[in-house]
């Protein structure tokens, strides 16, 4: 059962600019791979306001979408190389709960308007636009974006990995006089703008990188601590047991009905104690530092990430 509690009043912008505090948790240091040391350690970020390491080499939600459509454009091209006209679907636009936040929900929910808003309910502000449909292809056409004859017998058929390795793969079939290329249309628009010569770095290497680093965060006695803080204070609020912030809507039951007022309340309590031990402070100082780490290991290989990212954004920019 729920039970209200009082608390304290939130700190004033002023003091709250004031506060970053050098953190006095500091693990020890880099060296053997132990706990890193903390930069600065913000009371209560938004986390909209959190700047971390590898977002320089991770899209926006909005980037993504529009890399999504360029996609769809190369495909579309290829396409219409051999007589076929393919729209593609259209990209559903940004909007919702942590449009333009890409680490909203980075430590579980935290945003004290949107809990009292909207509980957990991600899909808040989006609607229900029904999704268009596929394109439907004829049989002919279906070759040419597969690579594939339907009904062919005789294992995968050929593909390849990037596009300069592509040149080199025959892909057995030909439609409008001309090679259908190796994975079809299909294949070939993601290769062109994801993996076109044999140098690029596969394009989940960055997520990969962000992901390794939040596993090590999670394990660092830091964050171990103030989950424990936070865990404490969610059983006064009357919510026992949780030990994680990606449990409280499993624990609580609250799937079938995320924005409802059950919900809502566990929501309210759930941010509230996350500012009152300042998680997204100290957690987002850790993921930080761990980012930094993973990034000077593997700087060689993000620096051509980067720059293979800044052609696919050239290459947006090209066909308008």
């Amino acid at each position: 059962m729920h039970t209200s509690r009082r608390r304290r009043p939130a700190a004033p912008a002023g003091v709250l600019l004031a506060a970053v505090l050098l953190a006095g948790c500091a693990g020890t240091g880099d060296s053997a791979g132990g706990e890193p040391e903390l930069g600065p350690v913000e009371v209560n970020p938004a986390t909209a306001a959190l700047s971390l390491p590898m977002d320089a080499y991770t899209d926006t939600e909005a980037e993504r979408i529009r890399m999504g459509q360029v996609q769809q454009a190369l495909v579309s091209r290829c396409m219409a190389r051999y007589g076929f006209t393919y729209e593609g679907v259209r990209s559903a636009e940004a909007t919702g709960a942590g449009a333009g936040d890409r680490h909203a929900y980075l430590f579980g929910l935290a945003d004290p308007a949107y809990a009292a808003a909207h509980g957990y309910d991600k899909s808040a502000g989006r609607g229900s636009p029904a999704k268009p449909a596929a394109p439907q292809l004829s049989d002919s056409a279906n070759v040419v974006m597969t690579g594939e004859q339907q009904g062919a017998g005789g294992g995968a058929a050929p593909d390849a990995n990037t596009e300069e390795e592509a040149a080199q793969v025959d892909s057995g079939l030909t439609a409008a006089g001309q090679k259908v290329p190796a994975g079809g249309c299909g294949r070939e628009g993601y290769r062109k703008l994801y993996a076109p010569t044999k140098d690029s770095v596969d394009l989940l290497f960055a997520f990969g990188l962000a992901s390794e680093a939040h596993d090590r965060s999670r394990q660092d006695s830091r964050v171990v601590d103030v989950l424990a803080k936070w865990s404490s204070c969610m059983d006064k609020s009357g919510y026992v047991g949780i030990e994680s912030p990606y449990d409280v809507v499993e624990k609580l039951g609250l799937e079938s009905d995320m924005g409802g007022p059950k919900a809502v309340t566990a929501a309210k309590a759930d941010v509230a104690c996350k500012r009152e031990v300042n998680l997204v402070g100290i957690w987002g100082a850790v993921e930080k530092a761990y980012q930094e780490r993973l990034v000077e290991e593997h700087a060689e290989t993000l620096a051509l990430y980067k720059r293979q990212r800044e052609a696919r954004f050239k290459l947006a920019a090209s066909l308008g």
